[in-house]
């Protein structure tokens, strides 16, 4: 499949053709709660009620800026529609305040809000059919360059958190440079993924308190 399609990667404009983005988006999502819905808070039974406002909605939320690993065919014989294959999320600037966890995380203070922006990175996905072309390492590639380009504070610091038994994907930030710090609990993940509206008043169960998720962190300075 890698000679039949060019594959580019981009930052999803909030100004410019957000109504088609906006059915792209959709139509990518779904796909990925289908394919893997274990990599995903929420569900296809979910997302596949919300109306079209709602999917224009997400793409131009104010903390979240959103990337995607465009498809399209190179043969002349072949549709010329180009498809969104792969997408990842950054939400953000995060406050010093929100960014913070408890010391036993291991995850060290950050710094000041005038000295630094902080993002944390979710959602990143390839559609199963073009993985393993290294598509998830173009992807974070491109939101670090959007970083370093728009970024107004002497430094940014990019955070992600993943299960270690995702090694693959662990690895791959690692070649990109990510370092582990520590480890969070799932509840501290949905809370620095914007999720924290899915957890259930009693957040003691173990399935949400065991710290046992890693926190990555990349530095741009």
């Amino acid at each position: 499949m890698s000679s039949l399609y060019h594959y580019s990667f981009s930052h999803v404009s909030k100004t410019d053709s957000v109504d088609q983005s906006a059915i792209k988006y959709r139509d990518l999502r779904l796909k990925a709660l289908k394919a893997s819905p274990e990599s995903f808070s929420s569900t296809y039974e979910i997302e596949s009620q919300f109306t079209d406002a709602a999917w224009r909605d997400r793409l131009l939320q104010d903390d979240r800026e959103n990337f995607v690993c465009v498809a399209t065919p190179v043969s002349p014989g072949a549709s010329s529609m180009a498809q969104w294959v792969g997408q990842v999320t950054l939400r953000g600037p995060v406050s010093r305040k929100d960014f913070t966890l408890p010391e036993v995380s291991g995850q060290p203070m950050p710094g000041g809000d005038d000295e630094e922006d902080r993002w944390q990175m979710l959602s990143l996905f390839i559609l199963p059919e073009h993985q393993g072309r290294k598509l998830g390492q173009g992807l974070c590639r491109e939101v670090i360059k959007h970083l370093q380009e728009t970024r107004q504070k002497t430094r940014t610091v990019v955070r992600l958190m993943v299960k270690p038994q995702n090694t693959a994907t662990v690895h791959l930030y690692e070649k990109l440079g990510f370092e582990t710090v520590g480890k969070c609990t799932l509840a501290e993940a949905l809370v620095a993924n914007g999720d924290g509206h899915l957890l259930p008043e009693d957040t003691t169960d173990t399935k949400y308190s065991t710290r046992s998720g890693l926190i990555m962190i990349y530095t741009i300075s």
